[in-house]
């Protein structure tokens, strides 16, 4: 027995086929094991609560230095005499849940309940950004900086970056609620932010592009841009749509839980036009299927729409619309003809205010209008009496 110092530690010379062992003259339990290697590792030995003889890794020598080695032994020491025991803490440690078991967790207790398309993101974020950077991790020692690294690094694609930390906190929401951890270090992470696009045809980019759709009278993907153009609904509540949602008699199309964002039933009034469309998508009767707009799996509702749409907007001389401006489009010109916030907010389905506030600038049309006309009256009388 030695006091073990640096050149101790380095003077032992390993033999072949056994390990050797080496405690401290100085701090009992404190020791160093050479493996045959010549790997040197500095450890503890202790009794814990229950008597039961353990060792406990402190560092392998030159990643650690033997005075390092040594204050860690007495720190760990005086743990073992406080009752505490620190190689059943570190196994414990070692059995921590994962941020990869927390993804696990959240698509199979969680994924359920959300529209196909939302869990297709998710996952697509969870392999992408979530399980690369953070996968490791234990949930436990995910720290808000450990986050905000990850968030920076996609401030450019701020709109991704903004969905992971929204992502990460509903996850680490379930991680509080099943006891993983003791809050949510997402929390107070400020977002990036985002610049809005809410395009929308003007009336003469529509007739071009409702045109273009009546030379398609006999293609059923006509019928679902029309539908889209005429209802504002989202293009998941078309393409899913099946022809026991509509009342074609009272003109009202009820929306199920299912298909919706919000996951509630909504019941939407079709106007004239609308009842036309589906009515002459009807007479088509090409198929069988409950869906409006069947796909080409049986019993799957339409899938792909994109080499359609990029025909139809060619031909309407259209560049850069998303199938999602129709949406827009339909809520902008109730807007602007005089609809309140509130009614078209309805319409869409929106749950919030804030949703529709929008299209708030395109309310002041009407009144701007009004205003020009008794301006206009005005310049009349005075030229009148000039």
């Amino acid at each position: 027995m030695a006091k073990i110092t640096k050149r101790f530690v380095e003077s032992i010379s390993p033999t072949p086929k056994e390990t050797l062992k080496y405690w401290d003259s100085e701090l009992k339990g404190f020791g160093v094991v050479v493996l045959p290697s010549g790997r040197r590792t500095y450890c503890i030995q202790y009794r814990n609560q229950f008597r039961v003889l353990k060792r406990f890794k402190l560092g392998v020598h030159g990643q650690i230095t033997t005075e390092e080695a040594r204050d860690l032994a007495k720190k760990r020491l005086g743990q073992v005499a406080h009752g505490e025991d620190p190689a059943e803490k570190r196994k414990d440690q070692k059995n921590l849940a994962t941020i990869k078991d927390l993804a696990q967790d959240y698509i199979e207790r969680h994924g359920s309940r959300k529209r196909p398309r939302s869990l297709n993101e998710d996952k697509i974020l969870l392999n992408n950004i979530i399980l690369p950077y953070l996968g490791d991790k234990k949930v436990e020692h995910v720290s808000r900086r450990d986050i905000e690294s990850v968030h920076l690094r996609f401030e450019k694609t701020p709109y991704q970056a903004n969905r992971f930390l929204s992502l990460l906190s509903k996850m680490f929401s379930l991680a509080h609620a099943w006891g993983w951890r003791a809050d949510n270090p997402v929390k107070g992470i400020e977002r990036f932010s985002e610049e809005k696009r809410d395009s929308w045809l003007n009336e003469k980019e529509l007739n071009r592009l409702w045109e273009a759709l009546d030379r398609y009278s006999t293609h059923e993907m006509a019928f679902a841009f029309k539908l889209l153009i005429l209802t504002g609904a989202r293009k998941g509540e078309v393409f899913q749509a099946t022809w026991d949602n509509f009342d074609l008699e009272k003109g009202v199309w009820t929306k199920p839980s299912h298909i919706t964002k919000q996951k509630k039933r909504e019941h939407l009034p079709l106007s004239e036009k609308a009842l036309t469309a589906l009515n002459d998508l009807k007479k088509l009767g090409k198929t069988s299927s409950p869906y409006l707009f069947p796909g080409k799996a049986e019993g799957k509702p339409l899938q792909d729409i994109r080499g359609f749409w990029k025909t139809v907007l060619k031909e309407a001389q259209l560049e850069n619309v998303r199938i999602h401006d129709l949406r827009h489009t339909h809520a902008s010109h109730l807007v602007s003809s005089g609809l309140s916030l509130s009614i078209v907010g309805k319409l869409l389905g929106h749950t919030q205010a804030s949703t529709t506030q929008r299209y708030a600038h395109l309310a002041d049309e009407p009144l701007r209008q009004a205003a020009e006309l008794f301006g206009s009256k005005v310049g009349k009388l005075m030229v009148k009496e000039g």
